[in-house]
């Protein structure tokens, strides 16, 4: 790796020299150049003069600074720079040492891996790292690269020590705006579904994550080059809303890897509907859904419901004995429901003619 930077960490009486290497590589992500839809050719930017007009190359081009009461703009000069009165232009301060939750991950910038330069360096620079990495601490300093003054960050990490630039506190915008207006109401199950989700997704695998978008803008540029049209995306599952508890439940499901047979055993997740639907089977698992118990009061019911036919019958012939006069003595209430039968059920037409003979 080339050094980017060369300088030294300080803290109290002691000096470390090192060097700075980038510790990120973003030429692998997705890039695209500026081109003329017409024709195809490549589009490129000039460094055109507004005085004159020229082109002006690179070893020309200088800085400027805008000067705070007009559009005058100050030439500054690299020699200018290297003469400021600034501790921190060759060396990182450090300022104290603090936990690492005390640091806001938004404050993070850049990274850069901090090597020994030189051999008398070596020893001082092994004694940070394991006093940063047992004290489970990092340091915090102000270092001054490429033009401009930042907070860093030390921490040990892989035998090594890396240094986070981080933004200024004014520099990190506030929250507000950003998250839900109201108080919004978490149920109970909501809230262990979604801590019982989080469990089941396990570790993170570095080794399984890579990009995607890279790998399909690579894809369509290889169907262009062919001649093919590229394959749209399915997008008909978008924008849909979604019942919370269901996308829990399942997204729990899938993240456990239980089949069918394996929701419902005992100390497993089995989603309400699942359980539901496997109680009207009469499948559902004692203790969960009371499969057993269901069963037995359902053919108690069956078989009341058998006694209870078996007795009326009777009832229902005896009443039409009545109606009939086959008994004696018909009381008031047979001869209602003799007439009520008659007028229910005419007599048919051969059954009048016989009476008429």
């Amino acid at each position: 790796m080339r050094s980017i930077w060369n300088g030294s960490i300080s803290f109290g009486l002691v000096t470390i020299p090192v060097k700075t290497y980038s510790a990120t590589d973003r030429t692998s992500s997705v890039s695209f150049v500026r081109i003329h839809e017409k024709d195809g050719a490549q589009i490129r930017y000039r460094k055109i003069c507004e005085l004159d007009g020229e082109e002006v190359p690179n070893e020309e081009v200088g800085k400027g600074y805008p000067a705070p009461d007009d559009d005058t703009l100050v030439q500054i000069t690299d020699e200018d720079l290297a003469r400021l009165p600034m501790p921190t232009a060759k060396t990182l301060a450090i300022l104290a040492f603090v936990d690492a939750a005390e640091i806001d991950p938004l404050q993070m910038d850049k990274a850069y891996y901090l090597g020994p330069n030189g051999s008398s360096a070596t020893k001082p620079y092994a004694v940070l790292r394991e006093a940063l990495e047992h004290q489970h601490k990092v340091a915090i300093g102000k270092v001054a690269m490429r033009g401009r003054e930042s907070l860093a960050m030390l921490r040990a990490y892989d035998g090594a020590i890396v240094m986070h630039t981080l933004l200024w506190p004014d520099q990190v915008r506030p929250v507000s705006g950003a998250g839900p207006g109201t108080d919004v109401k978490i149920r109970e199950n909501e809230f262990k579904l979604a801590g019982t989700l989080m469990d089941s997704l396990g570790e993170l695998d570095p080794d399984e994550l890579h990009d995607d978008y890279r790998e399909a803008v690579e894809q369509l540029v290889a169907q262009k080059l062919e001649g093919g049209a590229p394959v749209a995306p399915d997008t008909s599952g978008g924008g849909q809303v979604i019942d919370l508890m269901a996308a829990l439940e399942k997204s729990v499901a899938a993240a456990q890897g239980r089949g069918g047979a394996e929701a419902g055993r005992p100390g497993s997740v089995t989603p309400i509907r699942g359980r539901k639907a496997a109680e009207k089977a009469g499948t559902a698992p004692a203790g969960k859904s009371g499969g057993a118990k269901e069963t037995a009061e359902k053919t108690a019911t069956k078989a009341t419901a058998k006694k209870t036919t078996a007795k009326k019958a009777p009832a229902k012939k005896t009443a039409a004995a009545k109606s009939t006069g086959a008994s004696g003595g018909t009381s008031r209430t047979a001869a209602k429901a003799g007439a009520k039968s008659t007028a229910k059920k005419p007599p048919s037409k051969r059954a009048g003619k016989k009476a008429s003979a």
